[in-house]
């Protein structure tokens, strides 16, 4: 006899799936030192296979072709680490002060809001609104980034590994399976998606990185490096990045200038993401993203609580390989329709509504058409 809680009941499959995924989230906290550099690393070598697939069609052999594309990844890894152990040390001395003078630069608001009649504790309120909080936090996110270059050797092993393991994985595949079309399409699909997703948001948060850091300088803002720099890692999170990374600057532009330097901070900030976010970004990605917003947040939330702020960054292409993988069978085809963006579902239940119409009059006249042949 079946007891309501049994693993062939509805309620027991739940139960022991939801069992299953506490568990291995939890294994997926705890290992964080190890699977965080394998993840970094995974992206960057898909990124780096088309590079090298292209010098190998130049005739290049592939162990060069590798360790060019290595020494590249390296390049620009090593002026990261330039740019944060440098401008980072120098951020973090300046903290303690500019917390002091934007403290001090709100007291005439709260006196202006006590004449007004309102009773306010100047003292319990600071605590509770802490000014200094976004400058904390952009020290801790670009920290927690520059721990993860400290597995630099970790991860360039395994983006080498993996690239001198791409040009023979066809063939592996092919011996694993016998049949590997299904297989092959279903990693190119993902590999293709995921290559163009982080192709396109590099340069274009790249562009607004520059941009950003050039208007910061140009309005005199201490540390345009690190302003630039943020605004060029926050550009990997959708909705809520270019916000986060607006924030900090806009304080500081008080702080030096007051109010009127802030508002030119912030109007900068809005144009470039008007720009490259709102005009730019949706016209070069086209439905190459195809997820809700609500998904995308949600798995912001979730990943950045999992892995801290390498998370955060790599949530997106993270939930694109999930719901790409799940498009590939049918029993889990309904929850890449629950993660995909409205304009792609109301597309999708469009044509699901619309092609029989054509396809059921064909084969009428098909078999109005054929029956005499047959008769």
């Amino acid at each position: 006899m079946q007891t309501p809680t049994s693993p062939q009941t509805p309620i027991g499959r739940f139960l022991l799936t939801a069992a299953a995924f506490v568990i291995v989230v939890a294994g997926m906290r705890a290992a964080e030192p190890i699977l965080v550099p394998l993840i970094v690393a995974a992206f960057l070598a898909i990124i780096s296979t088309s590079p090298v697939f292209w010098l190998r069609q130049k005739g290049i052999p592939a162990p060069l072709a590798v360790l060019l594309v290595v020494l590249g990844v390296l390049g620009v890894g090593f002026v990261f680490i330039l740019i944060i152990g440098t401008s980072l040390d120098d951020f973090f001395e300046a903290i303690p002060r500019y917390q002091a003078r934007l403290t001090k630069e709100i007291e005439p608001i709260i006196q202006w809001i006590q004449g007004l009649g309102f009773q306010l504790d100047k003292d319990i309120l600071l605590k509770s609104i802490d000014p200094g909080a976004s400058m904390r936090l952009v020290a801790n996110m670009l920290s927690g980034l520059g721990g993860i270059l400290t597995n630099s050797f970790l991860i360039l092993l395994t983006v080498i590994f993996i690239l001198f393991e791409a040009s023979s994985f066809q063939q592996k595949v092919g011996a694993a399976f016998g049949d590997p079309k299904g297989t092959l399409s279903q990693v190119k699909k993902i590999t293709a998606a995921v290559n163009n997703y982080l192709a396109i948001k590099t340069v274009v948060s790249l562009g607004t990185g520059v941009i950003v850091a050039i208007w910061v300088w140009a309005l005199g803002i201490d540390f345009p490096v690190i302003w630039g720099l943020l605004a060029f890692l926050l550009n990997f999170i959708p909705n809520l990045g270019s916000i986060i990374a607006a924030v900090p600057p806009v304080l500081l532009g008080y702080i030096q200038f007051g109010l009127g330097r802030a508002l030119l901070v912030a109007a900068g900030y809005g144009v470039v993401n008007l720009v490259f976010g709102n005009a730019l970004e949706p016209k070069l990605m086209g439905r190459k993203l195809g997820l809700s917003t609500l998904v995308v947040f949600l798995s912001l939330i979730f990943w950045g609580w999992v892995w801290g702020p390498a998370g955060m960054l790599l949530s997106v292409p993270i939930t694109m390989v999930v719901k790409i993988a799940l498009e590939s069978s049918s029993s889990t085809h309904w929850i890449s329709i629950l993660l995909d963006s409205e304009v792609s579902v109301t597309q999708f239940v469009g044509n699901k509504t619309q092609k029989p119409r054509p396809d059921s009059s064909s084969s009428k006249s098909e078999n109005a058409g054929s029956a005499p042949l047959h008769s």
